[in-house]
């Protein structure tokens, strides 16, 4: 796309508001777009994309701007030396002592930078994955970190098959595939509108990640059980759920936020399922839980965490978490796996999962579950997803890594009580 004054007026803008982390990036991206709808689709990808390449890579384009990180020199930086653009393609909005600045930016060797910097993480992060990764992987795993995440679709079994949907999708000329985990999962290339396309309005198609996906396969939910959700959000493994159940049973949609449950409604409308019962909480102690203690077949934990598994889509969050932060919700992630785990009956089965990369919200929390927990055992991951024709083997425990899988990282636990 031509980079004009206009187009990078836009985008210097954003990025000076996101860069105050007031609030979530996606948040403030689209709280932008809203008041300049004037901005057509391509326009609003362009500035997302760039703004979004400044917060995956802003330690090394720090380096490469040296004393000055306005967010006019970061963005021109991320122009020349993430997206590979020269200074023909950025005459138009490029000074001559600018153009002197960015050959020399360009020059930086890249390589000679600390590690964390040159991987674009905060130290501390750093130190925390350089003790779960070796130094090689590690590169492999920042760099899948520091790219845009693809598009996963989820079909709804419930409306039509995945082969069914891959022939729609490419008859409409988009560039699809199915997944390679996920039995309901398509891969689009590019970032297509979807919100008028009409299998995405008809409830046939959800946006979901894969790992995401894999989440419902390793709780397994039957028709005519009693499931719960513990920590819906929006819904979107809510719907897989209930898709599985085939809308038979019940399924609970807990929440602490009217505004999260909001957002599943019309998402609920389209997919066709009548077993789903959302339900606002206070908390995890809520006595609307505690009725249903020893009842449920299934139980769904996807714990709120620092989601640092999501930094191909959600960058800022590296820069938003801290040790203390990730310290707070781990003692809120024991809290909630306790209160979830009171609801399985015997021969039940919970599913504890984040989207962190981080042992201490997940191996961790898990552990000192089971030691306080001995009612409950770990039933294999591979074996689970074996049992339903998903090969993939990551050992007892499911972890999903980009660099790997593709996926945004996630990590789960299948644990049954006695």
């Amino acid at each position: 796309m031509r980079v004009t004054p206009s187009l990078f007026q836009h985008a210097q803008t954003l990025l000076a508001e996101v860069l105050r982390l007031t609030s979530a990036a996606d948040q403030a991206v689209a709280a932008y777009f809203r008041q300049h709808r004037e901005l057509g689709h391509d326009e609003r990808g362009f500035i997302a994309e760039l703004v979004f390449a400044v917060l995956r890579r802003q330690r090394s384009l720090a380096a490469r701007c040296a004393d000055d990180l306005s967010s006019r020199r970061l963005l021109l930086a991320a122009l020349a030396c993430v997206q590979g653009m020269n200074r023909r393609q950025l005459a138009e909005i490029l000074s001559e002592s600018e153009s002197k600045w960015l050959a020399q930016a360009k020059a930086v060797r890249v390589e000679d930078l600390p590690a964390a910097v040159r991987l674009d993480l905060p130290d501390w992060l750093y130190g925390e994955l350089l003790a779960a990764f070796a130094a090689d992987e590690l590169e492999r795993l920042a760099a899948a970190l520091n790219q845009p995440a693809p598009l996963d679709l989820r079909v709804n079994p419930l409306r039509c098959g995945r082969d069914e949907v891959l022939a729609k999708l490419l008859a409409g000329g988009l560039a699809a595939s199915a997944c390679p985990y996920s039995p309901l999962g398509i891969r689009l290339a590019g970032k297509p509108a979807l919100a008028r396309h009409p299998l995405f309005v008809d409830g046939s198609i959800e946006v979901q990640d894969e790992g995401s996906q894999l989440l419902g396969f390793l709780l397994q939910p039957r028709r005519g059980q009693m499931v719960a959700d513990f920590c819906a959000g929006a819904g979107g493994k809510t719907l897989l759920l209930g898709a599985l159940m085939r809308s038979q049973g019940r399924l609970y949609a807990f929440d602490v936020a009217d505004r999260r449950l909001a957002k599943m409604k019309p998402r609920l409308a389209r997919s066709g399922l009548s077993n789903v019962y959302p339900v606002r909480i206070e908390s995890e102690r809520d006595p609307r839980v505690g009725r249903l203690a020893g009842k449920l077949d299934r139980v769904l934990v996807d714990a709120p965490c620092s989601g640092l598994g999501t930094l191909r889509r959600n960058p800022d969050l590296k820069w938003r978490q801290s040790p203390a932060s990730v310290g707070e919700l781990a003692v809120k992630q024991a809290a909630i796996l306790v209160a979830a785990a009171n609801l399985v009956k015997p021969g039940g089965r919970l599913v504890y999962a984040t989207c962190s990369l981080l042992a201490a919200e997940n191996e961790r929390v898990v552990d000192a579950f089971l030691a306080q927990n001995p009612q409950f055992v770990v039933r294999p991951a591979a074996q689970i997803l074996q049992q339903q024709e998903i090969p993939l083997d990551t050992g007892e425990r499911l972890r999903l890594l980009p660099h790997r899988h593709a996926t945004d990282g996630f990590f789960a636990t299948v644990l049954e009580r006695r």
